[in-house]
């Protein structure tokens, strides 16, 4: 069975809730390889939690950690009530 890494095109994968991986970083390895492919670019508004929850099948809380994730890393910015945003500056290579 391929996993996430195996996957060339990670927006159109869906979460391996077999993979031992946890939910959240799942998530947030796909919205970090859009940012990665250059289709999320700095400024651009990833996915709101909602999104997550619909595209992903996901519980809320699972988007929160993942966004969560992304922003300690530096990959995200958050900004109360606008919603989260790739950083100018994405850190060139983050562990996944």
């Amino acid at each position: 069975m391929p996993s996430v890494l195996d996957v060339v095109n990670v927006q159109d994968m869906d979460i391996d809730r077999f993979d031992p991986t946890p939910i959240y970083k799942q998530v947030a390895r796909v919205i970090r390889e859009r940012i990665k492919s250059g289709e999320l670019r700095p400024r651009d508004p990833i996915p709101s939690e909602s999104k997550m929850v619909a595209d992903y099948g996901v519980a809320r809380d699972t988007a929160r950690q993942a966004v969560a994730l992304l922003r300690s890393e530096g990959w995200v910015i958050t900004l109360p009530q606008r919603g989260s945003f790739v950083a100018e500056r994405p850190p060139a290579e983050s562990a996944d």
